[in-house]
């Protein structure tokens, strides 16, 4: 009877002090508060620069892709088939840029070096249009879908181009502002290693 008792009055004990512990509310909604919840719509890109040229991308990508798909004939197909291709594929990588870009998720993958990745989309959708447009008005039929696909490829790579251009620009600045970083963190060390050196107390209280 006495352990009974005992375990009574311990398990009642637990569970008040349960109810009344100020962490267990907190504990359960940690896990629900991760992942996505978080996410907002960066206006301020979406409005500068390199937002409008990300949308206007797209939008260009976009309708050379629907131009294009709307040729029912062609003989030889080899230049409307490379252009569709680079039109699809600048529209996903772009358009999956502008999403990572405008939710600010690319923060949450600080691994990957974004700026270099802009510029290296940018810079071969700009060189695979001008093959892709040259190409397509070369071998084209003179319809009007054709026409239409290399006037929006021509458009869309000259976008790309200012785009590649600015990128290059901010990759730059990005990479001089990592190399003082870390040129100015190797000065701290080198002196904070020194002032160890020059003071054997500090020295006597470490060992």
């Amino acid at each position: 009877d006495d352990l009974e008792g005992f375990d009574g009055e311990a398990s009642s004990a637990s569970m008040i002090s349960a109810a009344s512990s100020p962490y267990q509310p907190t504990t359960e909604p940690v896990s629900q508060r991760r992942g996505l919840g978080g996410l907002r719509c960066d206006l301020d890109y979406l409005r500068g620069t390199l937002g409008r040229l990300k949308l206007a991308e797209v939008l260009l990508a976009l309708t050379a892709f629907i131009c294009i798909e709307t040729i029912m004939e062609c003989s030889p197909c080899e230049g409307l088939y490379f252009f569709e291709f680079v039109s699809c594929s600048a529209l996903v990588v772009t358009g999956a840029l502008l999403l990572l870009f405008s939710l600010n998720l690319h923060t949450r993958i600080p691994q990957i070096n974004w700026n270099l990745t802009d510029l290296v989309n940018t810079g071969l959708s700009t060189f695979f249009f001008f093959i892709a447009s040259v190409v397509l008005a070369a071998l084209n039929h003179k319809t009007g879908a054709e026409i239409a696909a290399v006037v929006f490829g021509f458009l869309a790579m000259a976008v790309y181009a200012v785009n590649t251009f600015l990128a290059v620009r901010r990759w730059r600045v990005s990479s001089r502002q990592q190399s003082s970083r870390q040129s100015s963190d190797y000065i701290r060390a080198r002196t904070e290693s020194r002032e160890v050196v020059h003071r054997p107390e500090i020295q006597r209280l470490d060992a």
